[in-house]
């Protein structure tokens, strides 16, 4: 990867890290199917109407339910059950290893001998985590965050394949674009690619909310919001949603995916540390074993070492 990109993909990890603090904060007042609905609702509300849609097919559905729906339903639902911000963090990227192994089997990327023993390193450290269930992380949490994982492994070689297919339809013609007008057609679509897939996810969410979350929808839960809640929903929309995943589609779709996933492993340092000093989350000894191990994993998977030939896709 280039230094920009280099750059690109480590501040949209730090703006991750630090959003599940806001999270937590949102969650104060607002129930968690009902927070997810809302930050996608003003995701896609208005630059829905601005922006062309990308084609509505399977991927893009894929994307909004794994990206959107599975992983942040889940996740705001593992927090609201008692998940400790800096777990969650730490305990979501599973998802960087699964999206690996997912680019193998389906875009036919290859993998280096050294990935393969970062993930083994980085799931040690996932295994410390769930060697001490409880307090900070309960069961149900654990569970909840692990489906999340993989909603939005899934969702990640979506947007590969959603925002290249979107580029190069962009750049169909006699005249071959220049880099300039490639990197902002890339941009563009992956922009539109959040925006569309919010809506999606929005429509779905909201319904779920209904249902599971009834009483919660009255004039009373929004009049007694508190300050802190609706700002933390501003910087979740505008800042994590739009900026973070329109960024993240955008590394994704100029970069294989092995290349670019193994930067998700600074979300749980970033997102230990703001816990730490924001919401005063004790760091124990296990906490910081299991960090050691993932981020030990994120180096180990950084080595280029090619296993073999590339695989085709299927």
């Amino acid at each position: 990867m280039t230094p920009i990109y280099t750059a690109l993909a480590v501040l949209v990890t730090f703006i991750w890290g630090v959003n599940f603090t806001f999270i937590a904060w949102g969650l104060e007042s607002f129930p968690p199917l009902m927070l997810t609905a809302l930050r996608f609702f003003f995701t896609a509300v208005p630059l829905v109407f601005f922006l062309k849609p990308p084609k509505f097919n399977r991927t893009l559905l894929i994307y909004a339910i794994g990206t959107f729906v599975m992983q942040y339903a889940f996740v705001f639902t593992a927090m609201h059950l008692g998940a400790s911000v800096g777990l969650t963090a730490l305990l979501l990227q599973i998802q960087i290893f699964i999206t690996v192994l997912l680019a193998y089997f389906i875009l036919g990327e290859a993998v280096s001998r050294m990935q393969i023993i970062g993930m083994l390193v980085g799931v040690l450290g996932l295994s410390v985590i769930a060697l001490n269930l409880g307090g900070d992380m309960p069961l149900a949490g654990f569970v909840c965050i692990l489906i999340a994982a993989i909603g939005w492994s899934f969702g990640n070689i979506a947007s590969k394949q959603a925002s290249t297919q979107a580029t190069q339809q962009g750049s169909d013609g006699a005249i071959i674009p220049s880099n300039t007008e490639r990197n902002k057609a890339s941009a563009l679509s992956a922009l539109a690619l959040v925006v569309w897939g919010g809506l999606i996810a929005c429509v779905i969410l909201t319904l779920s909310s209904l249902i599971f979350e009834t009483e919660a929808w009255q004039l009373a839960t929004f009049n007694e919001a508190s300050l802190k809640s609706w700002l933390s929903l501003g910087f979740i929309v505008y800042v994590s949603t739009l900026i973070g995943f329109g960024l993240w589609a955008h590394l994704l779709s100029q970069n294989t995916a092995s290349k670019v996933m193994p930067f998700a492993l600074l979300v749980p340092v970033f997102g230990m540390t703001t816990s730490v000093l924001l919401t005063g989350e004790v760091v124990t000894w296990w906490k910081m074993l299991a960090m050691i191990l993932i981020l030990s994993g994120l180096v180990l998977a950084n080595i280029k070492m090619k296993l073999g030939r590339k695989r085709q896709p299927i």
